[in-house]
This record gives C-alpha cells, structure tokens and sequence, in this order.
C-alpha cells in the first residue's frame, strides 16, 4: 500500500517513503555509501573475532578460537611479572620494622606507593578518599587521634581493627544514657559538652548542672579535663574536632543512643607487608605523633 502513496518530491528529485505527518513527507534518502560499507566491515570482522578468540558460550565451556588467547590468561601472566619484580622489597617491607621502614628513604617510598593503592581499595570507602573522613569516621590528617598517633598505635589499630571480630582489637563504647538520665540532665551536660570547646550556648542554660552531670557520668572515660582516654578511645572534647558533629541536636542525640562504631580487623584479610604499608601511609597524612 506505501507503494501507492510514494511521490518525487519536485524540490530534490528524492522520491518520498510515503509517511506523511501534518502535509510534511519522509524522504527516502539511502544512507551514504561509506556508511554502509563500514556497517558490512564491523559484520565480516565479528565472523573474523568469532573464529580466532574464544567468543561463544557453550554448556560447559566456550569456543576456544583458532588461536586458544585468552585475556585471563594474559592478566595472570602480567600480575605474575608485577609479583616477580617487587617480591625483593615486598620481601624486605615484611622483615623490616615499622622504624626501620621509616628510616630508610628508598623502603619508605615504596611502602607509601603500596600503602596508598590499599588505602584506595580498603580505607577510603569510610575515610575518604584523601583521608578526610566524614560524620562518624575520624579524619586521619588532623592530630586527633581515638586510639593514638604513634605509627605503633596506627599499626595496631588498622592489624586489629575497633569493636570487630579481633579479641586485640579496641573494645570502648559510648553507652546510651537514655533512661539513665533525665532529659533536662541530658540537655545541660550537651550545652556545658559544647562549652568546653568554646561553643557559645543559649542563655539561661544550666552548666552548672551540665559539669555535675558530666563529672558523674561522663569523665570516668573522658577524664576530669574532658580532654579524652585513649586506652577507651574516648574523644576529646576540649578542642574543635567534632566526630558526629557539634550542634547540640548531635550531642543530645548521641548521649541518648551512644555511640560505638566499628572498624574490621584487616589482620589475615590483607598480607604483612601491606598492613604495614598502610600504617606508614596513613602515618605520613600530616597527623602522626612521634
């Protein structure tokens, strides 16, 4: 029937598909000429792939090609001579001590290079990619340290990660004070929490109430001076470093419910020399303590 309606349209000589929408026709341009010989090229090269590579899949298996390459294979052999040529300073990153590595300029790069690629793989989901951390997650380029700064403390908090499956892991928590105490004792101990590092607090608050809260509560793990334990891994909470925020909505929230995050235990997931790495690497963000 489209046959039927087929016109020459008069301007370009072309004759029409016989479409028509609104009085406008579809002409029936071909395509180009090069075009279409790519098109058939693109069909004779995939017959071509289909029999030299490995290409179809069978029940068991797949067509092997003339020529049995695989990609697999090719991945293995290049990882194999990647293995083969740092297998001497992966060798000495594993013998070495954490000083020793420090120490030396050459080992020192290297367990940096190894330790950045893990901290991209493993770290960085929580942490960020650069270290900065978030709400909830420490930022590893500050001075603030949970559990210590030493590299010896960062070593054997990424071995046997916090609150995870390691008995050698760091056990502290926060507990939920809700329930425990009131919530008038709850806002104080927030405002006077929020005082400490000098946080400005709504007038008529009661800090007065908010110190004898924290001094009864709160400073069996935060310490008289509020400035943090690291053997608990409480924070301190003189200074500006906010882990799950600062704004008193937070800190209530967070008396109430506790908090106790978990970092997993990377000891027997990731090799000797690349706990080590990492130790190094998150050591020489800016923060570490001598």
């Amino acid at each position: 029937m489209a046959e039927d309606h087929k016109e020459i349209d008069p301007i370009t000589g072309t004759a029409t598909t016989g479409h028509d929408w609104d009085g406008i026709q579809e002409l029936n341009t071909p395509l180009p000429r090069w075009w279409l010989w790519t098109f058939y090229a693109t069909i004779v090269f995939s017959i071509g792939y289909w029999v030299v590579y490995p290409t179809w899949p069978l029940l068991a298996k797949a067509t092997q090609g003339i020529t049995g390459w695989h990609a697999r294979e090719a991945v293995v052999e290049d990882l194999a001579a990647l293995h083969a040529l740092r297998g001497p300073m992966m060798a000495k990153l594993s013998s070495a001590s954490l000083t020793e590595i420090a120490n030396d300029p050459k080992l020192l790069d290297f367990a940096r290079a190894q330790g950045r690629v893990a901290f991209a793989d493993n770290c960085a989901p929580c942490h960020g990619a650069g270290g900065g951390g978030g709400k909830g997650y420490p930022n590893l380029n500050d001075d603030d340290w949970l559990w210590g700064g030493k590299i010896t403390e960062i070593e054997q908090t990424i071995r046997f990660g916090v609150r995870s499956t390691s008995d050698k892991g760091h056990q502290g928590n926060m507990p939920p004070f809700a329930g425990v105490l009131k919530p008038n004792e709850i806002s104080s101990v927030a405002d006077f929490v929020r005082s400490l590092s000098g946080l400005s607090t709504e007038p008529g608050v009661d800090l007065a109430l908010g110190k004898k809260v924290f001094a009864d509560n709160c400073a069996v793990c935060h310490g008289a001076d509020a400035k943090g334990n690291k053997e608990l891994g409480s924070a301190n909470l003189t200074d500006k470093i906010w882990l799950y925020g600062s704004d008193k909505a937070t800190i209530v929230d967070g008396v109430m419910k506790g908090h106790g995050g978990v970092m997993p235990t990377w000891q027997g997931r990731l090799s000797e020399p690349i706990i080590k790495a990492l130790a190094v690497y998150v050591y020489t963000f800016g923060g570490g303590q001598k």
